[in-house]
């Protein structure tokens, strides 16, 4: 990635556009407000504050760059989670063969900041977008950028925007092999995929190099119907390549592996190996890891049934003070539905910290019953309850909808030092 325009973030400065931060930090750049090294909780930082756990941070950079080099995959995690080209770093020195993203302007933020391999995950129909596409290919001979096909329709057009700019090279491509009668994108049957493969093999425009698919939409997903349902994209790729239709190439792309069933999609591409008649980029493509998660992701992650290969630490707190008490068993907090998401679970309080003394305790018998927009409301199930003033901690589920709330996010560690920010783009 481009040193200098990681750099750079470090040389934005702080001002109202980015909540949370300290009143009088307004006119430092990020580069000297982090170099003070404020303390989240007596350094002028004014709640909500959002805060990234800088050792969470680095155990869950770890552990996916363990997991899948001890199991031969290539990674290319969804920048959609974070939109942070800090962590995309942080993710590519780990090992990430690059980046997955969902839209043009996401791989835009990429290559902005140096990314040379971009996979998307979506089929690019979107003759400006493709456009694009073809001027970073022309411009970069070593750019790699890859994306779905799952429509001979869409073939036709990708085909047509291509030939208008009379594009250099070839843009490669994918077949996206759907997870299921009535889920997401992707070809519902194999021989819809072989039409779409054929269609493309007919174009210079495009260049077939594998097949890809997203497990996590697999209808009541279990063990079981993943591995079916990974064993059909497999055969897909062994029934492609005996057609001749990834003849010439370096490798073949084989893509699956969201967040809650990688281990699945592993097993699947071990009993696979490589039988084709070149290399297979087994390549896995979860996201929510690096930051984890409270309640979603924590009960979904397949580090649940396989202990053994590793885990995860949820990295993010949000912490709001109570600022009203008006009845018993009622509190608010000054965070809401612009602060928290709640599109997979509302936030569950973790800690209580006194606002005199700063002690802190677990937040036993708090609950978070609903979000307005700037309020959580918070049950108080015990006599002691928090007292106007204090900070709750709370647990976040979701990491997506968590990042693209918040663009400047302070890397605190475990002692509560605020040691640098992350910088999103949505």
């Amino acid at each position: 990635m481009t040193d200098d325009r990681l750099s750079a973030l470090r040389n934005e400065v702080v001002d109202h556009r980015f909540k949370g931060l300290p009143p009088d930090a307004e006119g430092l750049t990020v580069a000297e407000l982090a170099a003070q090294r404020r303390n989240l909780f007596g350094g002028g930082f004014t709640t909500p504050v959002l805060a990234l756990s800088a050792e969470a941070l680095e155990h869950n950079l770890a552990a996916l760059a363990h997991y899948t080099g001890r199991h031969g995959l290539a990674f290319a995690p969804h920048g959609k989670t974070s939109m942070a080209p800090q962590l995309f770093a942080r993710q590519i020195e780990r090992g990430a063969w690059g980046i997955t993203v969902a839209t043009v302007p996401q791989a835009r933020v990429c290559r902005a900041f140096g990314v040379r391999r971009v996979f998307l995950a979506n089929e690019l129909v979107d003759a400006a977008g493709l456009r694009w596409v073809a001027g970073e290919l022309a411009a970069d001979a070593g750019f790699r950028f890859v994306c779905y096909v799952d429509s001979v329709r869409g073939v036709e057009l990708m085909d047509a925007a291509l030939r208008a700019v009379d594009a250099a090279s070839p843009v490669d491509v994918v077949v996206e092999l759907g997870a299921g009668d009535g889920a997401r994108t992707g070809v519902r049957r194999e021989a819809e995929g072989v039409a779409v493969a054929r269609a493309v093999a007919a174009t210079p425009c495009l260049r077939l190099v594998g097949v890809a698919g997203y497990e996590g939409e697999v209808p009541e997903p279990s063990v079981e119907r993943v591995t079916a349902w990974m064993r059909r994209l497999t055969s897909l790729a062994l029934y492609l390549d005996g057609m001749g239709l990834f003849e010439g190439l370096d490798e073949i792309v084989v893509s699956a592996g969201g967040s809650a069933w990688f281990d699945a999609v592993t097993d699947v591409y071990e009993e696979f190996g490589s039988p084709l008649s070149a290399p297979v980029l087994k390549l896995l493509r979860s996201g929510a890891y690096v930051s984890h998660d409270d309640r979603h992701y924590r009960a979904l992650t397949p580090f649940n049934r396989v202990p053994q290969e590793g885990g995860l630490r949820a990295a993010f707190t949000l912490w709001a003070q109570v600022v009203s008490r008006p009845e018993p068993g009622q509190a608010f907090l000054n965070a809401g539905k612009r602060d928290a998401p709640v599109d997979l679970g509302l936030p569950r309080p973790l800690r209580v910290r006194d606002a005199l003394t700063g002690a802190e305790r677990p937040a036993e018998g708090l609950t978070v019953t609903a979000l307005s927009d700037q309020h959580a409301w918070l049950r108080v199930e015990q006599d002691s309850g928090p007292e106007v003033g204090d900070w709750v901690g709370l647990g976040l589920s979701h990491p997506c909808t968590v990042f693209d709330k918040w663009q400047l996010i302070p890397l605190v560690t475990d002692d509560g030092t605020v040691t640098d920010y992350v910088r999103t783009f949505f």
